[in-house]
């Protein structure tokens, strides 16, 4: 019995110490950085300053922009990322020719490197590029210095281009849902007269209710954390600074301020964990719909 025990320890053990290493340590250190005055380049100890780190971040501008614009960020993407990944996979889960060549050609963005999508489209949304060409065929007259380079329009050109780069994925996921669903279903309500937009409300929505509350989750924790198209297409100027731009900007790059940061990192590790929450209890409830 002991050797079983010691045997599974062992099995065990290079986890555990990724987990403490990687996980465990980091996140205990930079919680307790967040009390303390730590600069990566100071040579002066970390002083202990308790909550001064919390309360001047909720007086800095800098950061309440950084807050805004995060939350435009979630709310302008993971709702219409996950209707349109529902439409989508409720299209390619029909029987026609070619359906494969669309699931991987929807599926394609999400698997390519974000740094190169966000380059191409930086192209694509320069002055003379292709979509301010496509703008003034249709009539619209297209940012003088081009889409990323005017504050009115660079937050949502990133928040277009994200949600083509996630539909794909989350479709994917939709449609493992929907193959899910016994088809028996369906011929027991098509048996009674419901047409396919009723099936789709009281069959579909309702059983893919555990599903659409994955997709909700992980979507909105990843659209707090928005980074990688910020940094590579604005450097967090024009008024598109996320939440994670703002600690990597005072953490590593300008200022150096590793405890401010810090603290700003558990502001959004809380806001996450809030949202997760209130999404999780909302999902649990009865509604006409679900």
């Amino acid at each position: 019995m002991r050797s079983n025990r010691l045997t599974t320890l062992v099995l065990l053990l290079p986890w555990i110490i990724t987990f403490v290493v990687f996980w465990l340590f980091p996140l205990l250190f930079s919680l307790i950085t967040g009390f303390t005055d730590y600069s990566l380049i100071s040579r002066n100890p970390a002083e202990w300053i308790g909550l001064e780190n919390y309360k001047e971040l909720l007086t800095d501008q800098d950061f309440i922009i950084s807050i805004k614009n995060t939350f435009i960020f979630v709310f302008g993407t993971v709702p219409i990322t996950t209707v349109i990944a529902l439409i989508m996979a409720v299209l390619v889960n029909q029987r026609f020719k070619g359906r494969g060549i669309f699931r991987a050609g929807y599926f394609l963005p999400s698997i390519t490197s974000m740094v190169v999508i966000s380059l191409i489209f930086t192209n694509l949304y320069s002055r003379g590029g292709y979509i301010a060409g496509l703008a003034s065929m249709l009539g619209f007259t297209p940012p003088e210095h081009g889409f990323l380079y005017d504050s009115s329009t660079a937050l949502f050109s990133i928040m277009a281009m994200d949600i083509w780069m996630s539909v794909g994925y989350y479709m994917l996921i939709f449609l493992s849902g929907l193959k899910s669903i016994p088809s028996e279903l369906y011929e027991a309500a098509r048996i009674q007269g419901a047409g396919n937009i009723r099936q789709f409300f009281l069959i579909t929505l309702p059983l893919l209710k555990p599903v659409a509350l994955f997709i909700l989750v992980i979507n909105t924790i990843k659209s707090f954390q928005v980074f990688v198209e910020i940094f590579v297409m604005t450097q967090g100027k024009f008024e598109t600074a996320s939440m994670v731009y703002f600690i990597y900007e005072t953490g590593v790059t300008t200022a150096f301020r590793f405890g401010y940061a810090s603290a700003a990192a558990y502001i959004l590790f809380a806001i996450i964990g809030i949202f997760s929450l209130t999404q999780f209890i909302l999902m649990r409830r009865r509604h006409p719909l679900w």
